[in-house]
């Protein structure tokens, strides 16, 4: 690890993060993104991360799950346009049918939701999906050492709690924050990868910086904040804040969304209330150019 102390992150430095929006924007300018997910078991995933990208105030976002929960998965929301994709596993074949619908998408989210799947399968899956100078978060079960070559020196963020980080990068991470700090910057570094470890304290780390956010609730340990997080990542992303400053942004938002939700519900929140909070939070830096 480097010898300087890592960056706090506050609202001062997410306020420098988000870009202005223009007087003058159109559809599409603000980002479109793709949430890659679901499956039989896991439909909400998908939808809380398609969510939290829509909320952080892209224009567009897709959500592309397995045929057969499609249905459902849309009738959760008008906002979001379903793609039915032909089978659950990331084939070549699924994935090109994918991108040539989705054209002009800026960042893929892949994972939430996902279940099982060849590692290798979703390696090449991402290879596709990066095509043409788009960005991807990763998250839960894509998580896999096999997709790092893929990523490497990518527009790429991934979001691994400490579980995830183990099985990504083969370490188990320390219980001690200067060990966790240690070990996400030097797997940063290796991997040519931002990586997002979530936690108490969420540490964030491109391998030459590295940064931590405190700003969370205790109610955030409710199944489906990851997912939220991801989203709201990829909706960073896809208005073309860089990596880095995204993941740490996003950890941020995510956070004080969730404090938000618990001022009003206590240790009783669910992801959704936190998907809720993420437009109070981000309307604190909405600005006009």
């Amino acid at each position: 690890m480097r010898d300087s102390d890592p960056i706090a992150v506050d609202a001062s430095f997410v306020a420098g993060v988000i870009p202005a929006r223009r007087k003058d924007a159109h559809k599409r300018d603000n980002g479109t993104v793709c949430v890659v997910g679901g499956s039989r078991l896991y439909h909400g995933a998908p939808f809380l991360c398609a969510t939290g990208a829509m909320r952080s105030g892209v224009d567009l976002v897709f959500i592309a799950v397995p045929a057969t929960i499609a249905t459902a998965v849309r009738s959760l929301s008008p906002d979001f346009i379903v793609v039915p994709l032909p089978d659950s596993k990331l084939t070549r074949g699924n994935v090109s049918k994918l991108v040539s619908w989705v054209q002009r998408v800026d960042v893929f989210a892949v994972g939430p939701g996902l279940g099982a799947q060849k590692p290798e399968s979703v390696a090449q899956a991402l290879n596709q999906m990066k095509g043409e100078g788009r960005s991807l978060v990763v998250d839960a079960d894509a998580l896999r050492p096999q997709i790092l070559p893929s990523l490497r020196k990518a527009s790429a963020v991934v979001t691994p709690h400490a579980g995830e980080f183990e099985r990504l990068f083969g370490e188990r991470l320390p219980d001690d924050l200067g060990g966790r700090l240690a070990a996400v910057t030097e797997h940063a570094r290796k991997a040519g990868v931002t990586v997002l470890l979530k936690g108490p304290t969420d540490v964030i780390s491109d391998g030459e910086r590295t940064a931590t956010n405190d700003t969370h609730s205790p109610a955030m340990t409710v199944g489906g904040t990851g997912d939220v997080l991801t989203g709201i990542t990829a909706g960073l992303l896809a208005k073309k804040v860089q990596p880095f400053e995204a993941a740490c942004a996003a950890a941020y938002v995510n956070g004080a969304a969730g404090v938000e939700a618990a001022k009003e519900l206590g240790f009783h929140v669910t992801a959704s209330d936190v998907a809720d909070n993420v437009a109070t939070v981000m309307k604190r830096f909405d600005r006009l150019s």
